[in-house]
């Protein structure tokens, strides 16, 4: 995975970057001469790229679906990961020359799609379906924030949502960097509870015994606040955009914090370390290898709806005023 991420940020760290360029390396991984012959009946992976506009400039969104053998692509019923490298962007030129921190997250899902792509090229297949999607902006703005500046983006986060999470996702692992804080201070990956519909549920063991073989270490969580699930835009404080995802799906939300053990601010170039978005990028195969297969899931979906029918719909808490009706929350299908 090393070598996927020292490909990735190689890539990346330019000024010229845009989301054609990185598919064309995408492109390159899957067609390498080594590749295997595709089972007969296989799909093709897909890769794709947009370029969408705000009022702060433009960025490129890419999505990378890789086919799993049981996978709904193929006709089975084996579930569908999400995994979203968030982010405002990789780079903050022209007041920041270089690849900024903010950057993990995207750097991060990039190499996992690198690594899945050349697994399948290779023949390993997973057993469900595959969805990474993230965005490529080399100069988005900064953003005002306490205790370290934060990067912003040139579009907002419903549109980051739009392009992002996509409806086919039954479970979501948002990958972001999350250094802009005192309230991890350990260097490498954490992970938060998940969320669904407004609930910040218990973190299943699967999860934790998946990030400790990754890691080799103990597992590491970190908390979240209501104000966190909520959508940005509202007045109110959020850790960072790692848990925006959960206002615009009702599958279960499960962020990888890229983490250090000082303040580091989003906008810091020189701050990315290989080896920590490796981990990210790792642990994020690890379970997309096990939640297709089945032996591994992002929350209790039991435990979810009993909690639901006790103290009902929480889903207003995805919406920015709250203003989802009683009859959509009384009727949402509940998995």
């Amino acid at each position: 995975m090393l070598r996927h991420v020292l490909e990735v940020l190689d890539l990346l760290d330019s000024p010229t970057v845009d989301g054609p360029r990185t598919l064309a390396m995408l492109e390159r991984v899957l067609d390498a001469p080594e590749a295997a012959t595709p089972p007969a009946g296989s799909v093709r992976p897909v890769l794709e790229t947009k370029r969408v506009g705000g009022e702060r400039g433009s960025t490129d969104f890419l999505t990378v679906t890789v086919p799993g053998l049981r996978g709904r692509i193929a006709g089975g019923q084996a579930p569908t990961l999400g995994i979203i490298g968030r982010l405002g962007g990789i780079g903050a030129r022209p007041e920041v020359v270089g690849f900024v921190s903010d950057g993990d997250g995207a750097a991060a899902a990039l190499s996992a799609a690198v690594s899945l792509l050349r697994m399948w090229r290779r023949g390993d297949r997973l057993e469900g379906d595959v969805i990474i999607s993230t965005h490529i902006c080399p100069d988005a703005p900064t953003l005002p924030h306490d205790p370290v500046p934060f990067m912003d983006s040139p579009v907002d986060i419903a549109t980051m949502n739009r392009h992002e999470v996509r409806p086919e996702m039954d479970a979501v692992l948002s990958i972001d960097t999350t250094k802009g804080n005192r309230l991890i201070n350990h260097r490498g990956i954490a992970l938060s509870p998940p969320v669904r519909q407004g609930y910040i549920l218990p973190l299943p063991d699967d999860l934790l015994r998946i990030q400790e073989i990754v890691t080799g270490g103990p597992a590491v969580t970190f908390p979240l606040t209501t104000q966190d699930i909520t959508p940005y835009g509202n007045g109110l404080r959020h850790i960072n955009s790692i848990l925006q995802p959960v206002t615009a799906t009702d599958a279960p939300v499960v962020g990888v914090a890229i983490t250090s053990a000082a303040v580091v601010p989003g906008s810091a170039s020189g701050a990315s370390h290989e080896v920590d978005i490796a981990l990210a990028a790792r642990f994020a195969v690890e379970v997309a290898k096990e939640f297709g297969a089945g032996t591994a899931v992002l929350h209790d979906a039991e435990e979810f709806a009993r909690v639901r029918d006790l103290y009902g719909s929480l889903a207003h808490l995805q919406t920015l005023d709250g203003a989802r009706t009683a009859r959509e929350l009384d009727t949402m299908e509940v998995h």
